[in-house]
C-alpha cells in the first residue's frame, strides 16, 4: 500500500481537520507520548518542579498559566480522554502506565511512583537529579565572581549528565515532537487518540508555553530574536520529518495512523523544498529533501524509512553545531509571524 500516492481524505475516522487554536485546547489529549517517556523514564531521576521554582520562579510562574500544567488537574476529568481510556483497557488515567508515562511528571516515593505534576520543567530539560546542582551551583562560587572559562566548563558537565539547555534545539525538538506526534499506532486506531497537534516549533515555543525571563532577571518574556527563529523554524521542520517518517515506519494496517504520518511526511517535504529555494546558500536543507524523498511512505518498508529518518537526525546534529541562523536570511518570509503565536504569553507584572 503506498501511501505516497493517496489523497488524505478528511472522511477517515479521526481525521478531521482542526484549526491550530482548536489543537492547541485540547493539547491534553495529545501532549508527551514518547518524548516525555524517554526523557523521564526513571522516576528516580526526576526532582519535581518544584526544585527548579527554587530559582526560576518565573519561568514557573509562565508554567502555570500553560496546558502543560494544567493537563495534571484537567486530564482525568476530561470525557475524551476517559473515552480513549476506556478503549485501551485503561482503568485510572492519573496511576496506569500508557496515560501516566504520557501526560505526567513521574517522581519516585518511598511508597512508589507518584505524578507529582502535568508536562514540567523536566519533560523538556530531562530528569534532573544528576545536574540540577551542578548547574546552579556557579563552580562553587557566585554569578559575579565565577570566571567565564568555569562556568563553560561547569555547562558542559552539566550537559554530560543529561541536561538539555536552551542551546541544545535539537534536543528540545525531539522533546516537541515526540510528544506532539502520536507514536503509537494502536493508541490512535483503537483508541481514538489523535496522531498529534498541528504543531510548528516556531509559533508553539513563542506562544503561551514562552519563559525566556532568567537573563532580564524577570523583568520581561522576551521572543527569541531573529537569528534563533531561523534555526529553530529549520531544525523544527527537520524533526518533523525525522519523526513523521519513523511514524511511518512504525505502522502495519492501513488506518488512520498510517494516513496522519505519511501526510505530516508530504506536507513536510513541502515545507522543507521552499526553504531549500529560499535559503541556497544552506546545501543541509536540500539534503533534507533527498532524504524526504529517500523512501516510499508505504507499508511494510520500515528498513528504509527508518534509515531515512536517522540520516536526517545525523544532519540535524551537524547542522545545529555548524549553523547559528546568521545566513539564513532567506528563511524570514517562511517563519511563522507574532500573529501566529498559540496561546498568550505570560508577561511578568512590573512588582515582579
Amino acid at each position: 500500500m503506498v501511501l505516497d500516492r493517496l489523497s488524505f481524505s478528511s472522511s477517515l475516522p479521526g481525521t478531521r481537520r482542526l484549526s491550530r487554536l482548536a489543537y492547541f485546547l485540547s493539547a491534553s489529549l495529545i501532549m508527551c507520548f514518547a518524548a516525555c517517556g524517554a526523557a523521564l523514564s526513571d522516576a528516580a531521576q526526576v526532582v519535581g518542579p518544584n526544585a527548579c521554582a527554587e530559582c526560576h520562579k518565573q519561568e514557573t510562574e509562565a508554567w502555570k498559566t500553560t496546558h502543560h500544567f494544567k493537563t495534571f488537574r484537567d486530564l482525568p476529568r476530561n470525557g475524551e480522554a476517559k473515552k480513549i481510556a476506556d478503549k485501551m483497557g485503561v482503568r485510572r488515567i492519573k496511576s496506569e502506565g500508557l496515560c501516566v508515562t504520557c501526560h505526567f511528571t513521574v517522581q519516585q516515593k518511598d511508597d512508589g511512583k507518584e505524578p507529582v505534576a502535568g508536562i514540567s520543567c523536566e519533560s523538556c530539560h530531562s530528569a534532573g537529579k544528576d545536574w540540577i546542582k551542578v548547574h546552579s551551583s556557579y563552580s562553587g562560587k557566585t554569578a559575579k565572581t565565577e570566571t567565564k572559562a568555569e562556568a563553560a566548563a561547569r555547562w558542559k558537565l552539566a550537559d554530560s549528565k543529561g541536561m538539555i539547555r536552551t542551546s541544545a534545539i535539537y534536543q528540545l525538538a525531539k522533546n516537541c515532537y515526540g510528544c506532539h506526534v502520536v507514536p503509537q499506532e494502536e493508541l490512535v486506531n483503537k483508541g481514538g487518540h489523535r496522531a498529534g497537534s498541528a504543531f510548528d516549533l516556531v509559533s508553539w515555543s513563542q506562544g503561551e508555553v514562552r519563559h525566556n525571563t532568567w537573563y532580564s532577571k524577570g523583568k520581561e518574556n522576551a521572543a527569541a530574536n531573529t537569528t534563533r527563529r531561523r534555526m529553530l523554524y529549520l531544525v523544527g521542520l527537520g524533526v518533523e520529518l525525522e519523526t513523521s517518517l519513523r511514524g511511518v515506519a512504525k505502522a502495519t494496517v492501513r488506518k488512520p495512523y498510517a494516513f496522519f504520518m505519511a501526510q505530516r511526511v508530504d506536507r513536510v517535504r513541502k515545507q522543507l523544498a521552499a526553504a531549500a529555494k529560499a535559503a541556497p546558500n544552506v546545501p543541509e536543507i536540500a539534503k533534507l529533501v533527498e532524504y524526504a524523498h529517500s523512501a516510499s511512505l508505504k507499508l511494510n518498508n520500515e528498513r528504509l524509512l527508518t534509515a531515512a529518518a536517522d540520516s536526517v537526525s545525523k544532519l540535524l546534529t551537524g547542522l545545529t553545531e555548524k549553523y547559528d541562523g546568521s545566513t539564513m536570511a532567506g528563511l524570514d518570509a517562511l517563519i511563522p509571524g507574532p500573529e501566529k503565536y498559540v496561546g498568550t504569553v505570560r508577561q511578568p507584572s512590573a512588582t515582579n
